[in-house]
């Protein structure tokens, strides 16, 4: 049975309709309806930008936003690439802010984030930010200090291409998607801390156990109730933050408001999704549309036909779309939870309206889904951590998924020859950091890739989703060397203490992952948790492997679903510090952050 969402929960943000973005094309123009915090499209090379705050209502009750130039989201920046650019930004709130420019190649000093690149912009100063701009693509800008980036400090950035564009189309359209709430993240942050599932208003009930007997039988209800009980976790824990605290938005606009952007029959029109969230996962659809991908983080990919995709936070991907006969079309993204959703409209003219589709039914997870079953042909298998006194499954000596490869998970590999990629898994190993570790309370035993596998709710839906597996970059390596230095990291946390962390440590208690400047390496990710994780390291491209070791698609931020094991290629070529965390926000904030520091090889001169 779908979830519905409340009519207060709909038709919340009357009072202020929200923003309208379209970009500057020829034939293209603004849509919607008007706000007085609409964000502007601002070009050219030199740009000012403030930071300042802004009352808003967007749920009907009164709250602040952190706005650039008064807008929320924040304005628009159209670029080009081969330009040197510089960003004045001025900081006019009472405590230090910053802006992180999102998957761009950058000196380490204009990356934006307070501690490691800079002091931040201290109340009343300005930070100029100027570097060359060396790509094109999608990308955005958001805070990087004091939450801000869940109060608004977010925006697009699009940078067009030198020469000719890969692809044709006549219209093209920012869709940047956002959770807002009215109350303070700390606040949000702390509830957390105190009870990990406080926002999980869809638990299961002594209703749903009777209709599980009915149609598992009474042993194996009770058989999996025991077993979440066990591990102390819930089936429906699919995000921490839901509908219960947030409303979603499409370009700063509530469902109620209906950003729409417009198209003429017979035009192509180019989507540029942006997830500009704090802590959501959307799933995107277009009832009666399919969507070619023809670029993910920013970089071109083989062209792939879809009708939906999971977006993790912090990840771009633009597609193309062709209206049929229709004058109107919804854009629909729902949260992952199915607790709520937000909504836009494509169509031939403002106004117009297009069926909202039922949200489908909330997904529980499974023993499959955690590590404890086997999901077709996956392999993820995942074990609570053992109790003090015992090693379980922490004392395997083979290092999995490098063919028994005797570096210890979680340490670097001096040999100077790249580990290759088990196709199989072998059981995996775990640093001693884990074990007996007050801040971990799952450890993957096999996991595995999982590339193909498009998501708990979107399995199995009789639409063609989008997977990582379907993303091929339309180039080859562009390093072109095999790695040769592997790190292995493990994801962990414990929920019902909400703290996260890479290896069971904490970011004040980490050492620098140290890479050489010039070198290539290999970087393994193991999710040892239950949540999804988006990955985002700063100042250098993560190049996703596929499940046999080869490069597969160039990418910032890639997600880490549970039970999984992926790597990705590093070529170290930005000196200096760098951030490299969860893009959660509260997670980030929790402690899953790592420094990553490029240094000068021994010998260079």
């Amino acid at each position: 049975m779908a979830q519905p969402v409340s009519r207060r929960r709909f038709v919340q943000g009357l009072a202020m309709s929200g923003a309208a973005v379209s970009l500057g094309v020829p034939g293209a123009w603004a849509a919607g309806p008007a706000s007085p915090l609409a964000p502007a499209v601002l070009t050219g090379s030199d740009i000012a930008l403030r930071i300042g705050s802004q009352a808003v209502n967007l749920t009907g009750r009164a709250a602040t936003a952190v706005t650039v130039n008064g807008s929320l989201p924040a304005p628009v920046l159209r670029l080009r690439e081969g330009d040197h650019v510089t960003l004045r930004v001025r900081n006019t709130l009472p405590v230090t802010s910053s802006i992180h420019w999102h998957g761009l190649l950058l000196p380490a000093t204009m990356d934006g984030v307070p501690g490691l690149s800079f002091d931040g912009i201290a109340p009343g100063e300005t930070y100029d930010y100027h570097f060359p701009l060396r790509q094109h693509g999608t990308y955005w800008y958001h805070g990087h200090s004091a939450m801000q980036e869940q109060l608004g400090l977010y925006g697009a950035l699009i940078i067009d291409p030198a020469g000719p564009e890969l692809h044709r189309y006549q219209r093209d359209h920012v869709v940047l998607l956002s959770d807002w709430t009215d109350r303070d993240p700390h606040h949000l942050l702390d509830r957390l801390r105190k009870q990990g599932d406080y926002f999980n208003h869809g638990q299961r009930t002594l209703v749903d156990l009777f209709r599980e007997a009915r149609r598992d039988g009474w042993r194996a209800a009770l058989a999996d109730r025991a077993a979440w009980g066990e591990m102390r976790m819930n089936p429906t824990d699919l995000a921490d933050v839901s509908a219960a605290a947030y409303t979603y938005l499409i370009n700063g606009s509530t469902p109620a408001g209906n950003w729409t952007g417009l198209f003429a029959p017979g035009e192509t029109v180019r989507l540029r999704f942006i997830n500009g969230a704090a802590m959501t996962y959307f799933d995107v659809r277009i009832p009666g549309l399919r969507m070619t991908v023809i670029a993910a983080d920013g970089q071109p990919v083989q062209p792939v036909e879809i009708e939906e995709f999971r977006l993790g936070v912090a990840e771009t991907l633009d597609v193309l779309v062709r209206p049929g006969d229709l004058q109107a079309y919804t854009i629909f993204a729902r949260n992952m939870d199915r607790s709520g959703y937000a909504r836009a409209t494509l169509a031939t003219r403002a106004g117009l309206a297009a069926a909202v589709p039922a949200v489908d039914p909330r997904p529980l997870l499974t023993m499959t889904d955690m590590g404890h079953g086997s999901h077709g042909d996956h392999a993820g298998h995942a074990a609570p951590v053992p109790a003090a006194g015992h090693t379980g499954h922490s004392g395997h000596d083979m290092h999995a998924g490098h063919g028994g490869h005797d570096a210890h998970a979680g340490h670097e590999d001096h040999s100077g020859h790249a580990a290759p990629v088990a196709a199989v898994p072998a059981m995996q190993t775990h640093p001693a950091s884990e074990r007996n570790n007050p801040g971990v309370d799952m450890q993957a035993e096999m996991p595995a890739p999982r590339l193909d596998d498009p998501g708990i709710g979107l399995r199995g839906n009789g639409r063609r989703v989008l997977t990582y597996a379907d993303l091929r970059s339309t180039f080859a390596d562009p390093d072109g060397r095999a790695p040769g230095r592997d790190i292995e990291l493990h994801l962990t946390g414990h929920m019902e203490r909400y703290v996260w962390s890479f290896n069971g440590i904490r970011f004040n208690e980490a050492e620098p992952l140290v890479m050489r400047l010039g070198e290539r390496l290999r970087i393994t990710l193991v999710n040892d948790t239950m949540m999804e994780h988006p990955i985002h390291l700063h100042g250098m491209w993560s190049d996703l492997e596929d499940a046999d070791g080869r490069f597969q698609v160039r990418k910032h931020t890639i997600s880490m679903p549970p039970g999984t094991r992926r790597s990705f290629r590093v070529t170290a070529d930005a000196p200096g510090r760098w951030a490299f965390h969860c893009h959660l926000l509260f997670h980030m904030e929790s402690g899953m952050f790592r420094e990553v520091h490029v240094i000068e090889a021994e010998g260079s001169t």
